[in-house]
């Protein structure tokens, strides 16, 4: 069976190593990038199964990632938004602009291997 390909989005480092780490052990072939140019370099050339984005990073926001990538791109790729910023104006554009998913930080890497794999089941 092949590996899903998740892109995670994430600028803190310490916090992408330790996802990227629980993620692979889950059985998932990790792409991190640090910053938005990096994520729009990637996904010019790939199509992950999933991505998962911190809202907050440099040069391109997660919101702009949602909006890019359903827009631009007219994929249906499944989004999971992270964000410490978890006030509810920041949840609700995420939705409204197409985001699977939601997770407050701190994250928990146990609850995002389960909703990685509940939005990728649904497909």
């Amino acid at each position: 069976m092949e590996k899903k390909k998740l892109l995670l989005a994430e600028d803190d480092q310490l916090l992408a190593s330790l996802l990227t780490f629980r993620l692979q052990k889950g059985g998932y072939e990790v792409q991190h990038s640090a910053d938005g140019k990096q994520v729009k370099e990637y996904l010019s050339q790939n199509t992950p199964d999933i991505i998962v984005s911190d809202i907050m990073m440099p040069y391109f926001s997660g919101m702009e990632l949602i909006a890019y990538v359903r827009k631009e791109l007219k994929s249906q790729v499944p989004i999971i938004i992270i964000s410490s910023a978890g006030n509810e104006e920041n949840v609700l554009n995420a939705f409204e602009l197409g985001a699977n998913d939601f997770i407050s930080k701190p994250v928990s890497p146990s609850e995002l291997l389960v909703r990685v794999a509940r939005e990728l089941n649904k497909t």
